[in-house]
């Protein structure tokens, strides 16, 4: 979607490789084309999905490739958000046990991510499978939406993918893994995208 500022064959392979990476490593950080969360709407969405956003350059961008099929966020299989307050994810769907895999997937776009710890970021500790042990991963969202989140991802198998992205950067959260917040936030040990 050039309009977006992203290659459609080269940008969204590459992009599609980097959440493959981040899906089955949840916690690490890979690097994608600016603005990463257009480059994972770009990759993500045909036209069969439907889509919830708050972005209208998006909206504007998808409508005119006919990709746009526009439904409230509880009703997407995909939620792009600038604004965490543009949705509850714990009103988005989280599939069925027949259909885990119908869950929906949201798209954040935030301040600040890093793996590791950040001291300008919440810190949640990431544990299950794809993480050896404890991953720790550092996200500029407020820590109750990072508790939303845990809330929506309770129902294992069923739950939503979270996807974090910022500036070129994309991490990854998916259904099947535990999200714990450390009572403390701990010393800075990685630099944030």
């Amino acid at each position: 979607m050039r309009t977006l500022g992203v290659d459609p064959v080269h940008g969204t392979r590459e992009t599609f490789r980097s959440l493959l990476d981040v899906m089955s490593r949840p916690g690490t950080v890979e690097t994608v084309a600016d603005p990463a969360d257009y480059a994972v709407v770009s990759t993500l969405v045909d036209h069969e999905v439907r889509v919830a956003t708050d972005d209208e350059t998006l909206k504007e961008a998808l409508s005119a490739q006919g990709r746009l099929d526009e439904v409230a966020p509880s009703k997407a299989n995909i939620v792009h958000a600038r604004d965490h307050d543009f949705l509850d994810v714990r009103d988005c769907g989280r599939g069925s046990l027949i259909e885990p895999s119908n869950g929906t997937t949201v798209i954040y776009r935030v301040e600040g991510l890093a793996a590791g710890s950040h001291d300008n970021l919440t810190t949640v500790s990431l544990s299950g499978p794809g993480v050896d042990g404890t991953a720790v991963l550092s996200v500029g969202l407020p820590p109750a939406e990072l508790d939303a989140i845990a809330a929506a991802q309770s129902t294992y198998p069923r739950g939503v993918d979270v996807i974090f992205t910022a500036a070129e950067t994309v991490a990854a959260i998916p259904r099947s893994v535990t999200i714990e917040r450390p009572a403390e936030q701990p010393a800075s040990t990685s630099e944030v995208a």
